[in-house]
């Protein structure tokens, strides 16, 4: 009885909020947006029995998808729901120094915003050698005979510290322009993030060549530096802009909308080149006028935010363009779970506490929306869910 009285209550209190706030104008008062609670989701196993699963990318067209095997290298495209797991090829066959330890590995993937059977056959992956991480540009024929289904393997940017953590190597197309981002992480190296010239700790924005886009403020690969290892990155809806997700050390995970040529305030060089994880993660002193404010901030408890992407879509109601961050770790009460976000009009800040929208007590790697407008869980391990809004 009480709980339908509070229902009842509740839209008359809003109302009443809203008289008052008009009498008194918008300055004085302002009713806040009604949570809407969690999403309800259909979940189903769509790909499984795979080996330590990291990204998934869809093309533009019609053809099917690809996932990456982190520890394997392996490249593969579920044809079908008859054929979930058909073997592409491995980084290993066409870099041979392939290195799986530790962070490392075979990690993001992103179709060419133009990928067809035809002209257009580029692929793009971010990987990890003995020597450094790398991305590569690659032609894929889904239906060439085994060992000739990738060709043209070019890398198109070498150098970027590789450390058995913090590795970044998320790769994403931005959505209406071409323009490649690239997360790389500071490879657990003092002087990393802050420097002007090594491409660890940095979002990179970059063409098909490897080369640096047209209107970075930076004049070089770089969109933004001083990051710690974000490992997603996630286009807002409408506007296109940019967000980065990262990993606090310990605690203080980030989102971030990025800003071109802005820091992002992790500098954890103790003055020694010593790393020095102490450190804030964000240090607005670092560069006044310059530091990227956080659009969220897990506080005193970290979940290792991984991949993410923004919902949209009207299937998906209220939480058509919240952002749902998949991640890793975490106590059982934070941590292991999809998160979700709505963000203000502007961006830059959340309207609520971020809350969870799927919890299943598994490592989650990514998030990813289809052309079919369901989500699609990358998990840490050997399985990747359909999420289907109901």
């Amino acid at each position: 009885m009480l709980r339908r009285f509070r229902s009842r209550l509740r839209p008359r209190l809003l109302v009443l909020l809203a008289t008052a706030c008009v009498v008194a104008g918008a300055a004085a008062c302002a009713v806040p947006p009604a949570s809407p609670g969690a999403p309800s989701l259909v979940t189903a196993d769509w790909v499984t029995g795979r080996n330590k699963l990291w990204d998934l990318a869809f093309p533009s067209t019609f053809a099917p998808p690809i996932y990456t095997e982190n520890d394997t290298g392996a490249f593969v495209a579920r044809m079908s729901d008859a054929e979930p797991g058909r073997l592409l090829g491995t980084v290993a066959a066409f870099d041979g120094g392939f290195d799986n330890s530790g962070e490392g590995g075979l990690m993001g993937i992103a179709f060419s915003p133009t990928f067809n059977a035809g002209s257009d056959r580029h692929v793009f992956a971010c990987y990890s050698t003995a020597a450094d991480n790398r991305v590569a540009r690659f032609d894929l024929d889904y239906f060439a005979p085994p060992g000739s289904r990738i060709t043209n393997w070019n890398v198109i940017v070498s150098g970027l510290p590789h450390n058995v953590i913090h590795n970044g190597c998320r790769v994403r197309f931005q959505p209406g322009t071409g323009a490649l981002f690239v997360s790389t992480g500071d490879a657990a190296t003092a002087i990393t993030p802050q420097s002007t010239t090594v491409l660890g700790g940095k979002v990179l924005r970059i063409d098909q060549n490897g080369a640096p886009w047209p209107g970075n403020a930076s004049g070089a690969r770089w969109y933004t530096r001083g990051h710690r290892n974000p490992q997603g990155i996630a286009f807002r809806p409408g506007s296109n802009e940019p967000y980065s997700i990262e990993h606090g050390p310990d605690v203080n995970d980030e989102v971030n909308m990025l800003v071109n040529g802005a820091n992002g305030g992790w500098n954890p060089n103790d003055g020694a080149g010593n790393y020095d994880q102490s450190k804030p993660m964000t240090d607005p002193n670092l560069e006044p006028g310059n530091t990227m404010t956080p659009v969220w901030v897990s506080g005193g408890v970290t979940v290792a935010p991984s991949g993410g992407t923004f919902l949209s879509g009207p299937q998906w109601k209220a939480w058509d363009g919240a952002l749902a961050v998949a991640c890793l770790d975490g106590s059982p009460s934070v941590g292991q779970r999809l998160l979700g976000m709505r963000l203000n009009a502007a961006g830059t800040a959340l309207v609520e506490p971020a809350i969870t929208v799927l919890n299943r007590g598994v490592r989650l790697r990514s998030a990813v929306q289809a052309p079919d407008g369901n989500l699609y869980v990358v998990t840490d391990g050997s399985v990747i869910w359909k999420v289907v809004p109901v």
